[in-house]
C-alpha cells in the first residue's frame, strides 16, 4: 500500500512538472510569436485617421505578421519627427503634399504619390452661436461678431491650419472686402500680412500668441472636434471629410476660395504663407494629400505593400469624403510594385 502511494506521488509530481514544462512552452512559443510580427510604423496626418483606421484593420486581416501603429498629427509636425527629430517611421502620409518635395527630399524620400483631394468648409454645432442665421453667404458677416469665437489649427503645426488663412485671405479679394481677415486673425494675433501687386504673403511667427477671447487654437485640427462640440467655440474651419467623419453641421465655401478645386488654382495661387520657424514658402494650391515611404524606413517591402493597399482600395476614402485620385499620380523614383496603380509624372 504504501509503495503504491508512493509511486502515485512521484507519477503526480512528474505529471505536474511535464504540464509546467508543455505550459512554458507553448508560453515561449506565443511570446516568440508576438516577437516575430512586424511594427509598421506610419506618421499621418490627423484628417486621415478615420479612413486609415479601417485600413489598419484591413490590411491587418491581410497580413496577421504586421501590427500596424499610427501616429497622427499635424502633417508638418509628421515631417519634422523624421527630418528634425530623427524619428523612424514606414510610411508618411500628409494632407499637402508638397510638404514632403519640399521638406523631406531628396535626402529623407525619393518618391511621393497624390492619391486624396479636400476642401476647407466651417463646421458648427446646435450650440454654435447664431446657427440659425448663417449661411454660405453672410458667414464671414457672422463670424465678425464680438460675440463669435472661431477655431483653427497652428500654422506652424498643420496644413489645415495655413489653408484657414489662406482661405479667409481668399475671402477678401471674392468679396471684395478688405477688412475679412483683418477682423476675424489679424486684429486678434501676431500673424501679419504683406501685398505686392495683387498678390498676399502670409507670415506666421514661430511661436503663435493669439486673442483667446476670439480664436481658439490647437496643434491640429482634430484637436479642436471635442471642444467645439463641448461649446468652448462656436465655428471651426477644418476639412470638409473630417466634418463629414464626425457627422458636424457645416457651411460649404465658395469654390474660389476653400482651396478643393484644380480650375481653381491660378486664383488660389494669389496668396502664400511663410512659416518662419522653418523659412518655408507655401503656395495656397488645391488640397492634396501625398505619401510616401522615408528613406530610412525599417521596413519598405511592407511600408510599399501598405501604400499599394491604400491605392487598391479607393473606396475607403470616397466613404470618408476625401475624393481618390484615380490613378493616383506619382513623382520620383516610384517602387516597381507601384507603377501599375499610378500616373508618373516627370
Amino acid at each position: 500500500m504504501i509503495k503504491r502511494l508512493i509511486v502515485i506521488s512521484i507519477l503526480l509530481i512528474v505529471g505536474t512538472v511535464l504540464c509546467g514544462c508543455m505550459e512554458q512552452e507553448n508560453v515561449g512559443q506565443q511570446n516568440s510569436e508576438a516577437q516575430e510580427k512586424i511594427v509598421l510604423k506610419i506618421f499621418h496626418a490627423g484628417s486621415l485617421s478615420v479612413p486609415f483606421e479601417e485600413y489598419e484593420k484591413m490590411f491587418e486581416k491581410e497580413h496577421p505578421n504586421v501590427d500596424v501603429e499610427r501616429e497622427p498629427a499635424g502633417s508638418v509636425a509628421c515631417v519634422r519627427k523624421i527630418i528634425d527629430l530623427g524619428k523612424k517611421a514606414d510610411i508618411l502620409a500628409s494632407a499637402d503634399y508638397s510638404l514632403i518635395p519640399q521638406m523631406m527630399m531628396p535626402k529623407y524620400a525619393d518618391w511621393y504619390v497624390m492619391f486624396a483631394r479636400n476642401e476647407i468648409v466651417l463646421a458648427y454645432t446646435d450650440k454654435s452661436k447664431y446657427k440659425d442665421e448663417i449661411n454660405s453667404t453672410n458667414w464671414y458677416k457672422i463670424l465678425q461678431r464680438p460675440d463669435v469665437k472661431i477655431g483653427f489649427s497652428n500654422p506652424n503645426d498643420d496644413p489645415c491650419g495655413y489653408r484657414t488663412q489662406m482661405v479667409l485671405q481668399l475671402a477678401e479679394l471674392y468679396y471684395k472686402d478688405p477688412t475679412i481677415y483683418d477682423n476675424l486673425v489679424l486684429k486678434h494675433s501676431n500673424i501679419k500680412v504683406e501685398e505686392n501687386n495683387g498678390t498676399y504673403l502670409i507670415l506666421v511667427p514661430k511661436e503663435l500668441d493669439v486673442d483667446t477671447n476670439k480664436l481658439f487654437v490647437r496643434s491640429k485640427e482634430t484637436d479642436l472636434l471635442a471642444p467645439l462640440e463641448a461649446g468652448a467655440f462656436d465655428y471651426l474651419f477644418i476639412y470638409k471629410s473630417v466634418a463629414n467623419q464626425h457627422h458636424l453641421k457645416y457651411i460649404e465655401l465658395p469654390k474660389e476660395i476653400n482651396l478643393g478645386y484644380y480650375e481653381y488654382a491660378d486664383t488660389y495661387k494669389k496668396v502664400a504663407l511663410k512659416i518662419i520657424a522653418k523659412n518655408k514658402t507655401i503656395n495656397a494650391k488645391p488640397i492634396v494629400y501625398g505619401m510616401t515611404v522615408p528613406t530610412n524606413a525599417p521596413h519598405k517591402k511592407e511600408a510599399i505593400e501598405f501604400v499599394k493597399f491604400v491605392l487598391g482600395h479607393p473606396e475607403v476614402l470616397e466613404n470618408n469624403g476625401q475624393p481618390a485620385i484615380i490613378p493616383a499620380v506619382a513623382y520620383g523614383n516610384v517602387p516597381e510594385e507601384l507603377k501599375d496603380l499610378v500616373k508618373i509624372e516627370k
